[in-house]
């Protein structure tokens, strides 16, 4: 008799990174918004690249911090 195989794909997140992946994009999130009441449209600009590249950066860490 077979077994079954697992549907989830072999690279699927534990409970604690999915988590913690939802905690990352609901910051993500709230930044890019609080960065559209910037009045100032260069600065606005430069803090919405700043913010993506920051995240972006920091795509493949693992640590959830670091004191």
């Amino acid at each position: 008799m077979l077994m079954a195989a697992s549907r989830l794909p072999p690279a699927a997140l534990s409970l604690k990174q999915f988590m913690v992946r939802q905690q990352v994009l609901c910051l993500y999130r709230g930044i890019l918004r609080a960065v559209r009441q910037i009045p100032n449209p260069t600065d606005r600009r430069y803090m919405k690249e700043w913010a993506k590249g920051e995240f972006k950066r920091n795509k493949g860490e693992k640590e959830e911090g670091r004191d």
